[in-house]
């Protein structure tokens, strides 16, 4: 109503009424989630150096990330101002993003953000938390276009998890059509900053063939509902085979010969399924 009054009368509304219903419901929730605080009465999302890791409606891990900046300013570029690389371009669709995990390293809150032993624990931190994600997802593979740094796993801190999405929006948005539509969009989108702009990372083109990998199995499961058949098996894709090892970037295998790459530590070589 408010929005029709606004209109008859010519004056501009409220800016923070623009969005969608669900996109303001996804942005309160995500809100609620910021000012949640841990036993110690510290909130989560106030940490300043911090691992995240974002999840889709399966929740199948899709994307990990580190901040020294603070958890709250990071996650809100991603998921609200869409002003990170990312999202920029067409790497993460937000709309997939069902579930947040936060992992405070509340033992760096004092470190200057330029301390190098403190950004080498930020990098060994995202290592360990992509690697669980890999080791999570049925894939083995994530839609991170930078492969954290190679490093050590380390003993990861406590998380929370958050649940950004109503079960209404579940309900609509989490509809295997739908999300096949979506994904097969942003594949597009994709596939048309690599067009457009001609030279992009091998990292941005790794991440298209993986989000090619899971419309091409969002795409096999739905198919397999309606003919009456049992869901497609993940392993069936070997996204090793398509596109090398995702734990560690492909220049690391140009610099190393066989000897080196057999000296990795047992972690690196493989990950096995929890």
């Amino acid at each position: 109503m408010a929005d029709v009054a606004n209109r008859r009368q010519g004056t501009r509304p409220p800016t923070r009424g623009l969005p969608a219903l669900q996109v303001r419901e996804f942005r309160r929730r995500l809100a609620e989630a910021f000012n949640q605080t841990d036993a110690q009465g510290r909130v989560w999302a106030n940490a300043k150096w911090g691992i995240y890791a974002f999840y889709d409606y399966d929740a199948e891990p899709i994307y990990v990330g580190q901040t020294n900046e603070s958890l709250r300013t990071r996650v809100r570029r991603h998921l609200t101002n869409q002003r990170t690389d990312a999202v920029a371009m067409r790497i993460l669709d937000v709309f997939e993003v069902a579930k947040l995990e936060l992992w405070p390293l509340w033992d760096l809150e004092s470190e200057q953000r330029n301390d190098p032993d403190a950004k080498a624990l930020l990098n060994a931190a995202e290592y360990s938390a992509y690697l669980q994600a890999i080791a999570k997802s049925r894939f083995k593979a994530i839609l991170n276009e930078k492969i954290p740094p190679l490093s050590d796993p380390v003993e990861l801190p406590d998380s929370i998890t958050f649940d950004l999405i109503t079960s209404e929006a579940r309900r609509e948005r989490g509809h295997p059509d739908v999300r096949i539509a979506r994904r097969a969009e942003t594949i597009a989108r994709l596939a048309a900053v690599a067009h457009e702009r001609g030279e992009v990372s091998a990292g941005l083109r790794r991440v298209l063939v993986i989000q090619a990998v899971r419309l091409t199995y969002l795409a096999a499961a739905r198919f397999a509902h309606t003919a009456g058949r049992p869901d497609p098996d993940p392993a069936s894709i070997d996204v090793e085979g398509l596109v090398g090892t995702v734990l560690y970037e492909h220049d690391i295998d140009r610099d190393q010969t066989d000897s080196d790459a057999e000296d990795l530590p047992e972690d690196h070589q493989s990950v096995e399924e929890d």
